[in-house]
């Protein structure tokens, strides 16, 4: 890599693009990117470290760049037209990393659901041991030229992770998603499979996933999780209002006592992870305890708010297993509180072939409310409507609009979890916004 080189990013807003940008600008080279004019999250730390972001336009395009182009955008797109008129080298994005993570000991970690807690609960526990670079699908990157350690968050929609040959692999489990690219559960398992079979070194897999007891791997793998016939098994736990407590067992023997602030049994899980990585690279486990036990999370996952003593959750879930998580996170924590859903479904795909099971997992709120399904650039419409979801929940109460959510204060004092992958934010914010204007009504 050349430091007189500007790496221009194209979407650079995108959650892993914006990642990515921050490792390369703290690792000191010369980085902008492109990306539409709507506010993302993701911008504000690239703004903080002053990385340019300009609106797409071919103009932005210049001799000396490498384009790094995210993998929502075709060839056909203007900048990236551009760029190979000009004859410039264009990187995908996975391409990039896969090339970039070949110089550390890597770890990538992946699965159907928790990979960005799971990575971002590794970058925390192993940064503040080991010089480690990490990019986490939450927007959040950082670079150290000299690192020991690469960890990164691999995805497998359209098995984009297979650019990935990681000394280590983190597997969290197997499910049906992305039914827009796979089949069905066996194409999910196969690439589950190929990812694993050039994993370098070793997988860590939790073990109380069926599917990945039957995966295929050259390397050892090491299993996770509550089962006897685990490796790597926590045992006498204890749940709180504060987190959970645990002894994790290896191979049979005690090991050590870890204790998390965080919610749920996939916590837990996502904790043995790290747990097994750590005890294979000989990390101090006393180190990786106290790192554990003061990990704050990522962004967008169990998020909490407080206000007028209403508890305001923002969750990332967009799929009917990550829901149940969420809503047992929330029990957990406020087993006296009522749990109050709020759901936006992302893509007319991923709802109509698993309409069924978001019904059944919402039903384990105590209310549930819904908003229309979140359309994307590759998928305006389709064959479900929110009122077939809606129809299918026994405690559904209403389907919100864009500018109506006063529904929800019927609520006020309760647990209200906001869950999605598209804006639902808005719908976040604007119940804020009436919980703010009325408890200074009441002053």
């Amino acid at each position: 890599m050349n430091r007189e080189t500007t790496y221009h990013f194209v979407g650079i807003k995108g959650s892993g693009m914006s990642a990515l940008a921050l490792i390369l600008h703290e690792e000191g080279y010369k980085v902008q990117g492109s990306d539409v004019s709507k506010y993302f999250f993701t911008q504000q730390p690239l703004e903080e470290k002053n990385i340019p972001i300009y609106i797409f336009d071919e103009k932005n395009i210049k001799k000396g760049q490498v384009i790094i182009a995210g993998n929502a955008f075709p060839d056909t797109h203007e900048e990236i037209v551009r760029a190979k008129e000009l004859g410039l080298e264009v990187i995908r994005y996975h391409d990039f990393i896969g090339e970039k993570m070949k110089h550390y000991t890597s770890v990538a970690v992946t699965g159907s659901h928790g990979k960005t807690t799971t990575t971002g609960l590794l970058s925390h526990v192993i940064s503040n041991i080991e010089s480690t670079s990490y990019l986490i699908g939450d927007g959040t990157g950082h670079g150290i030229e000299e690192a020991d350690y690469f960890v990164l968050e691999a995805c497998e929609y359209r098995r984009h992770f297979l650019a990935y040959k990681a000394d280590y692999a983190i597997i969290t489990n197997i499910d049906f998603d992305h039914p827009d690219y796979y089949k069905s559960i066996d194409d999910v398992a196969e690439a589950f499979d190929t990812f694993s079979l050039q994993t370098k070194k070793r997988v860590i897999a939790c073990g109380d996933d069926p599917l990945l007891r039957k995966m295929k791997s050259k390397v050892p793998v090491t299993y996770y999780g509550f089962g006897d016939n685990n490796n790597v098994q926590a045992r006498n736990i204890v749940k709180n209002t504060k987190g959970s407590i645990f002894d994790v067992y290896i191979d049979g023997e005690f090991y050590h006592e870890f204790s998390i602030p965080s919610y749920g049994d996939h916590n837990i899980e996502n904790s043995l992870s790290v747990i097994a990585l750590a005890y294979h690279e000989d990390l101090d486990k006393e180190e990786v305890a106290k790192n554990l036990a003061d990990f704050e999370g990522v962004k967008r996952r169990f998020s909490e708010k407080i206000i007028s003593d209403t508890v305001i959750i923002d969750d990332y879930a967009h799929h009917p297993a990550e829901i149940s998580a969420t809503i047992d996170a929330a029990r957990q924590k406020y087993p006296d509180r009522e749990i109050v859903a709020v759901f936006q479904p992302h893509t007319f795909t991923r709802t109509v072939a698993l309409l069924s099971e978001f019904a059944e997992s919402l039903n384990e709120a105590d209310s549930v409310y819904l908003s229309e399904i979140f359309t994307s650039a590759r998928e305006k419409e389709g064959k479900v409507n929110i009122k077939d979801l809606f129809n299918k929940i026994d405690k559904a109460q209403a389907i919100l609009s864009d500018e109506d959510v006063s529904p929800l204060l019927d609520h006020k004092g309760d647990v209200v979890v906001f869950m999605g992958a598209g804006d639902i934010q808005k719908f976040e914010q604007g119940f804020q916004e009436l919980l703010s204007s009325l408890e200074k009504t009441t002053l």
